[in-house]
C-alpha cells in the first residue's frame, strides 16, 4: 500500500473512507475535528455534561462501526455526526419522559391503595440488599448490570459505551447475577415471603 496518508490532509470525505479501513487515527481526526460540536449540542439538548459525553461517544463510536452510512453528497461529515447526535439525544429525552410517566402512573396508583407499613419496610431493606449485593460484584459484572438494568439500555448500547463485545458483557450480566442471587439467598432475600 505504501506510505500512509496523514490523515490530518484529508478531507471529510476521504477520512470516512479511512475509517472504513479501520484506521484508529483517522477515527481520532474526525473527534478532533467534530466532537467539540457534537459534544456542544449534546450538552446543550441535555443540559447535562456526563450523558453529553456518552452520546458523544456513541455518535463517534456509530461512525466508526457504520461509516457506510455516511454520505458527502448528502452534507458535511459534521451535519451527519450533529443529526446523528441530536437523534440520539431526543431518544434519550424521550425515554426520561416515558420512565417520569411510568413513575408517575405508579405512584397514582399507589396512592389510591392503602398504606401498607409492612411492605414498605420491606421494600426498602430488599433496595438496601440489592444495592449491598450489587457492591460486592467485580468492577466489569456491576457496571454492565448498572448501565442495563438501571441506565435502562440494550446489551448492544451496554457493549458500545463498555467497548467490549456483546457476548462479553451478557455474559457478565449473567454471572453477576448470579453471583447477586446467592448473597441475597444467603442472607433469606431470596425466601419467598
Amino acid at each position: 500500500m505504501g506510505r500512509r496518508d496523514d490523515v490530518t490532509e484529508l478531507g471529510d470525505a476521504a477520512l470516512v473512507v479511512a475509517i472504513g479501513r479501520y484506521r484508529q487515527d483517522a477515527l481520532a481526526e474526525a473527534y478532533r475535528r467534530h466532537g467539540g460540536a457534537v459534544f456542544g449540542l449534546a450538552r446543550r439538548l441535555l443540559g447535562d455534561p456526563h450523558r453529553a459525553e456518552e452520546v458523544t461517544q456513541e455518535v463517534f463510536l456509530r461512525l466508526w462501526d457504520r461509516p457506510d452510512r455516511y454520505d458527502a453528497e448528502r452534507g458535511s461529515l459534521r451535519s451527519f455526526l450533529l443529526v446523528t447526535c441530536h437523534g440520539r439525544a431526543v431518544d434519550l429525552l424521550r425515554a426520561d419522559g416515558s420512565r417520569r410517566e411510568r413513575e408517575d402512573r405508579t405512584a397514582q396508583q399507589a396512592a389510591g391503595e392503602p398504606y401498607d407499613l409492612e411492605r414498605e419496610v420491606w421494600d426498602m431493606a430488599l433496595a438496601d440488599s440489592v444495592r449491598d449485593a450489587l457492591g460486592e460484584l467485580p468492577e466489569p459484572e456491576r457496571r454492565a448490570i448498572e448501565l442495563a438494568y438501571y441506565g435502562g439500555r440494550t446489551y448492544r448500547e451496554v457493549a458500545e459505551l463498555l467497548d467490549a463485545p456483546e457476548g462479553t458483557v451478557k455474559s457478565r450480566i449473567r454471572s453477576g447475577l448470579r453471583r447477586m442471587r446467592a448473597v441475597l439467598a444467603e442472607s433469606g432475600i431470596g425466601e419467598a415471603r
